[in-house]
């Protein structure tokens, strides 16, 4: 017997009915219940193949009926077992859901004051049911997947980002057609970003500890649903219409050549742990659809909430794969990220493969040759912290890129030797065979965590209104409010508040490497110090499109540098640099590097301005045969004098960015040599005039006279 087949699976309308199938090995009867408005719902007896797939074909089935399973077998659960057949189970292929969890309902598979005891009750109408839907075209594809070295991310809840939105119609906010409206699109395209990089969006349900609080998980990472768009994202209309809405979304944003990746949570379910409600897979085979522990008396859980998907099963990863090529093929989108990534890549004893049978399939898989594959590369089991290691065609976050960027604007850095690592693209830990520096997804802030100007307004956390005391969310902020906790008057505090949002947008977007936005970050979106929102379904959380004239400036300066990356490849290499000399069309060198460091004399840093822990000024160049670029970040608390570089590096210079006020800055443009104020606490963008050629050199330097070395401060 074996327990893999490659047969459909779900319900599929075919001719004169549809076709109904569920892998379930260990079951020894399933059930197919058709729900519908008679008071009784037809109960139809499946039959079992040899791979453990229960099929039944039913006449005259058509799109919009409701169904789900029930499945008996041994009850159990100390071997890890516990089917109940009183229990309605969901369709794991269902590919539309409707309704949710009543956790006053009889929805658990034991006795709530007995786990161990099956509970009789009939669980029907306390939990989602499947909808049978028809195939419909694919929304229009993109005209372009654009590299990652073209690519700006906007981490951006759906809801969350036009619930409060001015122009999206009342009836739209808060909707897949909220983030069609053209409003919406508009919006993104003058931003310049290239991708939305949306917020769960399979279907989920709450946590029933959060749902007893009055709370409903806002986030979205408690999937029941791997093929459903989450239905409560439905602007109005009839049930199931949320896949055609999820498609007219995917259109609009391809339209405007805006790609859609989504943040996808394979690693558990919204069963949670053993204790939990039982609504599809565990009532299903729950010993091979979780892990388990050795004696199967408890999940082996490395996700930290309740349970961990079994993709040491090749049909557990083929529902995985099969997911994702629905979601490409039939729904449009163009990659995903990846939750907890190194909880899909363990074997069956629970430790981490390299080369997992899962990681080869979705390498391999030609539907997925071109999208963005992007780990979140940690769990929390052991060996969870795989930063680095997810090979060719994958990008991850990089927490590294994270941690030290918040750390050199708050002035606890400790020099400038990793910020320099960084800005390159962390070769440290990506420069692998096969990888590039768009390995690196550089952010500063994410949905988990203070928004960018809550990292710069709060020393602590404020999540009180999430019902747990304050005991939730990381203390390991690496924030720093300026002088005061949370909102002032104060309208230095303020200002320099801006400021530091602007220099890390600057950082991570001049960064080599792909940079990741958080939606409203670029004008000042607020959660009060509130840093794990999950449970936020409010004002706390959505989008406040109220933006005051101060943070306007803020939007502006952030898209004015978005479209200078991009104007410009040499500010988003897609290779690593190392102190390359540039030559000419004909082989001349040119006396210019690709890329350096640059001390505050003009000359590259010494060996003593690297060792100094307490030196809080960098200067970055970078060049390529057309054009040259020299950023300073400076996270001092004085300005700073220096003296730019000779001809060799550029013929002359002009302020191309910064995240200073006009005003603090010298009037250019400057010559070689000349002697620029970098502000306190500021990025200085400088653009270059280069020579491409060495004539073009020769003449450059014949027309400059380099100072005296005393000049120069040596």
């Amino acid at each position: 017997m074996t327990l893999y087949t490659s047969a459909p699976l779900g319900a599929r309308i075919v001719e004169d009915g549809a076709r109904f199938s569920v892998w379930a090995p260990s079951a020894t009867s399933v059930r197919l219940v058709l729900v519908t408005d008679r008071p009784t719902p037809s109960e139809l007896d499946m039959h079992r193949s040899d791979d453990g797939v229960w099929t039944r074909f039913v006449p005259g089935v058509r799109p919009g009926q409701l169904y789900g399973f029930r499945a008996d077998g041994p009850w159990e659960p100390e071997q890890g077992q516990r089917f109940n057949p009183h229990k309605f189970l969901l369709d794991p292929y269902a590919r539309a859901i409707i309704g949710g969890v009543d956790f006053r309902g009889d929805i658990r598979g034991h006795r709530r004051d007995a786990p161990h005891i099956m509970d009789t009750n009939d669980s029907l109408g306390s939990v989602p049911l499947g909808m049978v839907v028809a195939d419909t075209p694919p929304p229009a594809p993109v005209a372009r997947r654009r590299p990652m070295s073209e690519s700006v991310i906007y981490e951006m809840h759906l809801r969350g980002f036009t619930k409060l939105h001015p122009h999206v119609p009342d009836h739209l906010r808060g909707s897949y057609l909220g983030i069609a409206d053209p409003a919406v699109v508009e919006y993104l395209l003058g931003l310049g970003v290239t991708a939305v990089e949306l917020l769960p969006v399979h279907h989920f349900v709450s946590e029933p500890f959060i749902a007893l609080k009055g709370l409903r998980n806002y986030w979205g990472y408690n999937t029941l649903g791997f093929f459903a768009p989450h239905a409560m994202y439905k602007a109005h209309g009839m049930a199931g219409d949320q896949i055609t809405h999820f498609k007219q979304m995917v259109s609009a944003l391809h339209e405007a050549g805006i790609e859609v990746i989504l943040d996808v949570v394979y690693n558990h379910t919204a069963e949670g742990g053993i204790d939990g409600p039982t609504l599809s897979f565990r009532g299903l085979d729950q010993r091979s659809y979780y892990r388990m522990s050795n004696d199967y008396g408890s999940d082996y859980d490395v996700t930290g909430v309740g349970n961990s998907v079994n993709t040491a099963h090749p049909m557990v990863r083929r529902l995985i794969i099969d997911s994702m090529r629905y979601w490409v093929q039939e729904l449009g989108v163009d990659g995903f990220r990846f939750d907890l990534a190194t909880a899909l890549f363990r074997d069956s004893e629970h430790h981490v493969v390299k080369d997992h049978e899962l990681l080869r399939s979705i390498n391999e898989d030609p539907a997925f040759q071109d999208i963005k594959l992007i780990a979140e590369p940690w769990d929390i089991g052991p060996f969870g912290y795989q930063v680095g290691n997810f090979g060719a065609g994958w990008s991850e976050w990089n927490d590294k890129f994270r941690d030290h960027v918040r750390d050199f604007w708050r002035g606890h850095a400790g020099g400038v030797n990793e910020l320099a690592t960084r800005l390159a693209g962390s070769p440290d830990i990506f420069d692998r065979p096969d990888r590039g520096p768009q390995a690196s997804v550089n952010f500063v802030t994410a949905h988990d965590g203070f928004t960018m100007r809550d990292l710069v307004s709060y020393d602590v956390k404020h999540n009180q209104a999430n019902g747990e005391s304050n005991r939730d969310g990381t203390d390991n902020n690496r924030s720093w409010n300026h002088g005061w906790e949370g909102e002032t008057e104060d309208a230095g505090i303020n200002a320099l508040r801006r400021r530091q949002v602007l220099n890390f947008q600057a950082t991570q977007l001049l960064a080599v490497g792909t940079p990741m936005i958080v939606a409203g970050d670029e004008f000042g979106r607020t959660q009060r110090g509130n840093n794990n929102a999950y449970c936020q379904d409010t004002p706390v959380s959505w989008v406040n499109w109220d933006i005051d004239d101060e943070w306007r400036v803020v939007q502006d300066k952030v898209r004015a540098l978005i479209a200078l990356r991009r104007r410009h490849p040499v500010l988003r290499s897609d290779r690593y640099r190392y102190h390359r000399e540039l030559v000419d069309p004909d082989g001349e060198p040119l006396s210019r590097i690709d890329l350096t460091w640059v001390d505050r004399d003009g000359a590259l840093m010494s060996p003593n301005a690297w060792s100094d822990g307490s030196r809080q000024l960098l200067g970055m160049y970078v060049s390529d045969l057309e054009s040259a670029f020299l950023a300073w970040f400076n996270a001092g608390a004085g300005e700073e004098e220096i003296t730019l570089p000779g001809p060799e590096s550029a013929r002359g210079w002009e302020v191309a960015w910064s995240s200073a006020d006009g005003s603090e800055l010298t009037p250019g443009p400057y010559g070689p040599y000349e002697v620029v104020t970098v502000p306190a606490r500021s990025v200085l963008l400088l653009a270059g005039d280069v020579a491409r050629t060495a004539a073009e050199l020769e003449a450059a330097k014949a027309a400059v006279t380099p100072p005296a070395p005393a000049d120069l401060g040596e």
